[in-house]
């Protein structure tokens, strides 16, 4: 039997090159220090939605990205939806003719790369995915009157800190992967005129590659599992995250914003929790360290973060991540019946 360590990170395939694109295809009051001013979520009536508005997808064949379409198809938004294989944002000239051709009012940024361990031997790789695509893109953004989200991780903080990271806690990433996510929310703040990043943590949801949206699956398969016991952080279901960017986006606050589901936990704890909701409380799952798996790129210990910003906005936090996982054990189910 496999043995299944407990950060199996979604990742999309970036080893090759994407296909080309084509166009066939259709204030805030904060004790010291506080956030820098071009954080701040400033509101804006410019984009209207009494009409339905287009929203451009990157990324949109991985978790995030159909959790996204799925979101605003259903609230009547024309989605273009824009997997790897259709564009490469790594490609600059390739994201100025898609942006140049659908004219969106807003691009989602769902592409990037979570393999933490390769990013950590392959720094070019990293940087091209998640700091060089979200430059591209934000570039194309502000050429074309488009605003941007994008999408970042918990892991820009070096977990040092007890209790929960907000936008005033100084991001100090331990791991190449970390340096590269933080380096493009920069360029996004360097390049594009309009934008939403939006930092979440330990995403998980249907037909995602993760530990967490899989452990079900393993444990049927009858793979010996092992969860992380010292690392901390909040398990964030997808679809709650893109209704949560949805609702940001309809504020027209731009900004940093840090969303996650509620309640911070273990690899372990949740895979233990996830076991018993789909009645598989029989199987075992071996708690160990972070250390004990010999990853090559270190983790973060904690990395439970709390949202200032949709706090200031009176933004409801969003539902804990146990009740969510409830949700998705029934779509597992419903799936496999």
């Amino acid at each position: 039997m496999r043995n299944i360590d407990s950060n199996l990170c979604a990742s999309g395939d970036f080893s090759k090159s994407g296909a080309p694109f084509s166009a066939e295809r259709s204030a805030l009051t904060v004790v010291e220090p506080p956030i820098e001013t071009d954080l701040i979520p400033q509101a804006s009536g410019e984009l209207m939605l009494s009409e339905p508005s287009t929203a451009m997808i990157t990324g949109a064949g991985g978790l995030l990205g159909r959790s996204m379409n799925a979101q605003l198809s259903q609230s009547g938004w024309r989605v273009i939806p824009m997997p790897r294989t259709e564009l490469d944002i790594t490609n600059e000239d390739d994201v100025m003719r898609a942006v140049e051709l659908f004219r969106p009012d807003i691009v989602i940024n769902c592409a990037a790369t979570a393999d933490v361990d390769r990013c950590e031997i392959d720094r070019d790789w990293a940087f091209a995915i998640n700091e060089n695509g979200p430059r591209f893109l934000a570039r194309a953004c502000r050429e074309f009157g488009a605003d941007l989200v994008h999408v970042s991780t918990d892991y820009v903080f070096d977990g040092s800190k007890e209790g929960f990271y907000t936008q005033e806690d100084e991001p100090k990433p331990l791991s190449v992967y970390g340096e590269a996510k933080l380096a493009g929310e920069f360029a996004v703040r360097e390049e594009a005129e309009r934008f939403y990043v939006v930092r979440t943590s330990w995403l998980f949801g249907v037909g995602g590659k993760n530990f967490g949206s899989r452990v079900i699956e393993y444990a049927r398969r009858g793979a010996n599992l092992k969860g992380v016991i010292d690392q901390t952080s909040i398990p964030t279901y997808a679809p709650d995250l893109a209704g949560r960017i949805e609702e940001i986006i309809k504020l027209r606050a731009h900004g940093l914003y840090q969303v996650t589901s509620s309640g911070p936990t273990t690899w372990f704890d949740f895979a233990r929790r996830a076991l018993d909701l789909a009645g598989l409380g029989d199987v075992q799952v071996e708690p160990v360290k972070r250390e004990d798996l010999n990853q090559r790129a270190p983790r973060p210990h904690n990395t439970a973060m709390r949202c200032l910003v949709s706090e200031k906005l009176g933004l409801e936090p969003l539902r804990h991540w146990s009740d969510a996982l409830e949700e998705f054990v029934r779509e597992i189910n419903h799936e496999n019946m």
